[in-house]
């Protein structure tokens, strides 16, 4: 399998991400990806920017070692995630989850798995910023319970 993990403050671009998930390799059947936005939750009116701190090197590793445990339970050929830090606004892409495989299922239920794990367990820091101050955001119950509902999964 070919891995890649970013972890930036600038933007990136899907269709450049999805053209180096199909380089290199002719096996692919399908490709499934996750773009997630920065969005305001409905109980923040007055939402007007987050801020992603990481440790360098330390949240890389990590989402790293997700996709591997995806790939021991389906047969990747390419996975790539794009992760942004720093200061992101309404509307900004915040990451990126592409997976290539011989067959969709393979594909689809790889990319929820990473995604679903990188949520609950990736070291990364939120801090919302909006009209009454800014403040540290707990992760959610909910995360990691979609996480943990792979527990015991075999494959799909």
């Amino acid at each position: 399998m070919r891995c890649q993990v970013d972890i930036q403050e600038s933007d990136f671009d899907i269709a450049s991400l999805q053209a180096w998930l199909l380089s290199g390799s002719a096996g692919e059947g399908a490709i499934a990806t996750f773009t997630g936005y920065v969005r305001v939750d409905k109980g923040s009116a007055n939402f007007q920017c987050m801020e992603l701190e990481h440790y360098p090197g330390m949240t890389q590793d990590s989402i790293g070692a997700i996709v591997n445990k995806a790939a021991e339970r389906w047969p990747i050929i390419t996975a790539r995630v794009v992760h942004r830090v720093g200061r992101l606004y309404p509307g900004d892409q915040i990451v990126w989850v592409g997976v290539s495989s011989a067959h969709r299922g393979a594909a689809f239920s790889a990319c929820e798995y990473i995604m679903d794990y990188l949520k609950a367990e990736a070291p990364l820091w939120k801090k919302e910023y909006s009209a009454e101050g800014e403040c540290w955001v707990d992760a959610k119950e909910s995360d990691s319970k979609r996480a943990d509902r792979w527990a015991g999964d075999s494959t799909d």
